[in-house]
């Protein structure tokens, strides 16, 4: 450790002055070993299963983003977590969702966050939503060599965008490929068939109550036909992480919130087991 003018212990230089407002450019140039692009990875082997995380979806509405995710992590057949988050605040207006390698997953989306609070500190003002968009693409595309060992992440990234005064919503794939996405989204094992409920359950400017509703049908219904997917759980009073980003901010919807929509599902359900019917035109 360096020390300082009075020979005690101090930061190196470089921690005091900032050379870069890019968080994952300063670990590059002083610190490389802890970027997942850098680390050192033994073949993989046969019989290896890491937790999985699954199922995320999006959509825009009438005021802003809505991010929504199962609890469940699987591992090969077993469920390894039943009450894990999905789903987080990027910064005060954006949110990250992810699926895939749940460990890794969670890492990069410490990284991200930091990587935004780093420029906002050092900058002084935030990022666009399609500049914090970017910085994502290039986290995920430095996770190309876990991804090439079978531990891929695929997040969702959501946001209010200020500028614009609407929500947006950008997925990626494992090579850190950006697309930005038209009204909904959704990323994991059970994505097709969340997407499929979403799809005939939204349209857009839908007011909240709706589009936490409609979500909640969509990950309900992927829980029905992928087993990785969890539903809402009633006696253990687990159910879907769901999250809202407006102009006034990100903000989680408490559980009994969330339990409320879920309930009047299940109950629904009990009459309708497939769900709700979508007209034929």
């Amino acid at each position: 450790m360096n020390t300082g003018p009075h020979g005690t212990g101090g930061l190196p230089p470089a921690f005091l002055a900032p050379e870069t407002s890019s968080f994952v450019d300063f670990l590059a140039a002083h610190a490389p070993g802890l970027l997942p692009a850098n680390r050192s990875l033994p073949a993989p082997h046969d019989g290896f299963e890491a937790p999985h995380g699954t199922t995320i979806v999006a959509a825009t509405y009438a005021d802003g983003v809505l991010v929504a995710g199962d609890r469940r992590v699987t591992m090969g057949n077993v469920i390894a977590h039943r009450d894990y988050d999905k789903v987080f605040p990027a910064d005060g207006h954006s949110a990250i969702a992810i699926a895939g390698t749940a460990g890794i997953a969670v890492e990069l989306v410490k990284l991200f966050q930091l990587e935004l609070e780093h420029h906002e500190k050092i900058e002084g003002t935030a990022l666009s939503l399609l500049g914090k968009a970017n910085r994502l693409t290039t986290l995920v595309r430095g996770n190309l060599p876990m991804a090439m060992q079978g531990l891929a992440v695929v997040p969702l990234f959501a946001g209010y965008d200020l500028d614009k005064g609407v929500g947006r919503i950008f997925s990626y794939d494992v090579t850190g490929g950006r697309s930005e996405e038209r009204d909904i989204a959704a990323t994991g094992s059970g994505s097709v068939y969340a997407r499929g409920s979403l799809k005939k359950l939204y349209h857009p400017g839908m007011p909240e109550a709706e589009i936490v509703l409609a979500a909640v049908q969509a990950l309900y219904d992927a829980a029905d036909d992928d087993s990785a997917t969890g539903g809402p759980d009633l006696s253990r009073k687990l159910f879907p992480r769901v999250c809202l980003v407006t102009e006034d901010g990100y903000r989680q919807l408490t559980q009994d919130e969330v339990a409320e929509v879920a309930r009047s599902v299940v109950d629904r359900r009990l009459e309708a087991p497939d769900g709700p019917r979508a007209a034929l035109l």
